[in-house]
């Protein structure tokens, strides 16, 4: 048998049988798995009732006698939230941004950024005082860069001159088109105009993370612009669409 140890957070919780758990868990060196805790909803000496969604936790892992599943074996909290967990709002927009990391999945290559990202997304919804309207989808965009997807903000796809003003951003190309390319090319069928301030904020959520995102101080215009951007390239190059509670593949 394998046996390691990593910090991870966790995600989701379920359980089957009596008194057993399984979790999706985001480990810092691993990347997204899910591991069965037997005996985890009695256990307080393996456990210490540590296991519950968005905590931090130091694991000791091993794998089964036949490698087919992954064993936790004990954990320890190292943080977690307080008030956030009486925030229903709040709570909500951390399953979203969750569920997304999920749909997604996370290999060892982008764990360690995937993991602070996430931390902090934890943090910043505990104990921000004002949370922008766009963070779920400002979250979207944030971790496709981790897993090396998101698209490049900063050049006209066409003819690779660095953009600093308005431009349009082609949704089922993935790229801008800066003005004199946009003109050449005539109208895009799935095109988004978005101004320099806009485009200014989306190249600020790739390079930021979750603390440091603000964006109710631009007009509505480019709000709106900035999330048909996110919206559009989530569901067409990765395929997916939030619909009842959940990331659907489309």
């Amino acid at each position: 048998m394998t046996e390691w140890a990593d910090h991870a957070l966790v995600l989701r919780i379920g359980h089957f049988r009596e008194s057993d758990l399984w979790l999706k868990m985001l480990c810092r060196k691993h990347g997204l798995l899910t591991l069965f805790a037997f005996g985890g909803s009695r256990s307080r000496r393996r456990f210490c009732g540590c296991l519950d969604v968005l905590n931090s936790l130091h694991c000791r892992v091993k794998t089964s006698g036949r490698g087919s599943f992954l064993n936790l074996e004990e954990a320890v909290l190292l943080r977690g939230p307080q008030s956030l967990r009486r925030n229903w709002q709040r709570m909500g927009l951390a399953a979203n941004c969750l569920r997304f990391v999920e749909a997604l999945g996370v290999n060892d290559e982008g764990a360690d950024e995937a993991f602070l990202l996430v931390e902090d997304l934890r943090k910043t919804l505990e104990e921000a005082d004002n949370i922008t309207s766009l963070l779920p989808l400002f979250f979207r965009l944030r971790f496709a860069g981790v897993l090396g997807l998101a698209p490049d903000l900063g050049r006209c796809g066409t003819c690779g001159a660095s953009i600093t003003g308005p431009a349009q951003f082609v949704v089922d190309e993935a790229q801008l088109r800066c003005p004199s390319c946009r003109a050449a090319a005539g109208p895009a069928r799935y095109g988004v105009e978005l101004g320099a301030g806009g485009l200014d904020l989306l190249r600020h959520v790739q390079q930021e993370f979750p603390s440091g995102w603000h964006a109710e101080d631009l007009p509505a215009e480019d709000r709106r612009s900035c999330a048909k951007v996110i919206d559009g390239f989530v569901q067409y190059h990765l395929g997916l669409s939030w619909e009842g509670g959940y990331f659907r593949h489309v």
